[in-house]
């Protein structure tokens, strides 16, 4: 919870940067008259609704779970997200069309100078509040502002694009460039309203992370203990900030209840060091069978039936089959033998 109020903050923050940054820009349109200079402004009016829904979508999902919502509030960053993005896609044909008429009727463009110094000074607290919200994003694993921060950078960007642009006419005093300028970075921000809705949608149908699971194995690999003999049917879902991990743990047949759930808790201990607390784990202990010896590395097993052969490297592929483990999956990681 500390974490998800420290979001609310960071995002709160970054909406109202949001509104002095439009301010400045307007400032900086009235000045120069440039159609690029207009082509950053519409962006921070984007950016001004977007920081306000961000905000609203995080204090949403930090609510705890109820009867209506057992799983939590944290689908409604993924809906914020594909809102900025579609908002963003609106910005860049806006900005588009805006080009394509200033270049057929140019407007004469004045105090670029001063326009130039306005639009740096924004584009710098735009990349450090940017910066700010990705990095606290993906540490709590919150969409909404991984999502607002990748706005920001990308305004950056599109701003020191611009800035080129701007440059250029003031050296060379080819105003048709100022079009130009403004239709080429339209399509920036149309690529980047493109990777935030498939980001959003993606989550909406809870497609697997492939990165966060290969994290994942790559953790229970480094911790591996002797007692867990396999692991299956593993899957991440995603709810805002909160993740949701499954999978089911082979262990020694013979342990008694409290034995086999003590391992479920050595599981669990770097997977929340390396996750975070908002990581909630349902994990169902299977006892393991005769085939499971020969990939079982417990030394001084009592029943052992065959001896060790080789141990299963977990990877993403072979533990999110629902299936448990057999000699063959050492060599071919889709062959398992029947069993839960």
């Amino acid at each position: 919870m500390d974490q998800q109020r420290k979001n609310i903050r960071i995002q709160r923050g970054v909406a109202i940067l949001s509104v002095a940054l439009l301010l400045i820009k307007l400032v900086a349109y009235y000045l120069t008259h440039s159609v690029a200079v207009l082509t950053d402004a519409l962006e921070s009016i984007v950016n001004v609704v977007a920081g306000f829904v961000g905000l609203y979508s995080l204090i949403v999902s930090a609510k705890p779970r109820d009867a209506d919502h057992p799983y939590g509030h944290g689908k409604v960053e993924y809906l914020s997200a594909a809102l900025e993005g579609s908002m963003i896609a609106i910005a860049g044909v806006l900005i588009f069309y805006k080009s394509i008429t200033n270049l057929i009727h140019p407007e004469a463009i004045h105090q670029l100078d001063v326009g130039i110094v306005l639009i740096m000074a924004t584009a710098l607290v735009n990349y450090f509040a940017g910066s700010i919200c990705i990095r606290e994003g993906k540490k709590s694993h919150s969409v909404a502002l991984v999502a607002s921060g990748k706005h920001l950078q990308s305004d950056t960007y599109s701003t020191l694009g611009i800035l080129v642009g701007l440059v250029a006419i003031f050296l060379t005093h080819l105003y048709w460039l100022d079009s130009v300028v403004a239709m080429l970075f339209s399509g920036v921000i149309l690529y980047t309203s493109y990777k935030i809705i498939r980001t959003s949608i993606a989550g909406i149908m809870d497609e697997s992370d492939t990165e966060l699971l290969a994290e994942l194995v790559a953790t229970l690999n480094d911790n591996r203990r002797e007692n867990w003999i396999d692991l299956h049917n593993l899957r991440i879902i995603k709810y805002g900030s909160i993740l949701h991990l499954d999978c089911h743990q082979t262990v020694p047949w013979y342990l008694n209840v409290n034995e086999a759930h003590a391992e479920i808790d050595a599981l669990a201990e770097p997977v929340r060091k390396a996750f975070g607390e908002s990581l909630e784990l349902f994990v169902h202990s299977d006892g393991c069978l005769e085939f499971s010896c020969r990939i079982c590395s417990k030394s001084d097993c009592p029943v052992r039936k065959h001896p060790f052969e080789r141990r299963v490297q977990w990877t993403v592929e072979n533990v999110s089959i629902n299936k448990k483990h057999s000699i063959e999956t050492v060599d071919d990681p889709v062959v398992v033998r029947s069993g839960k």
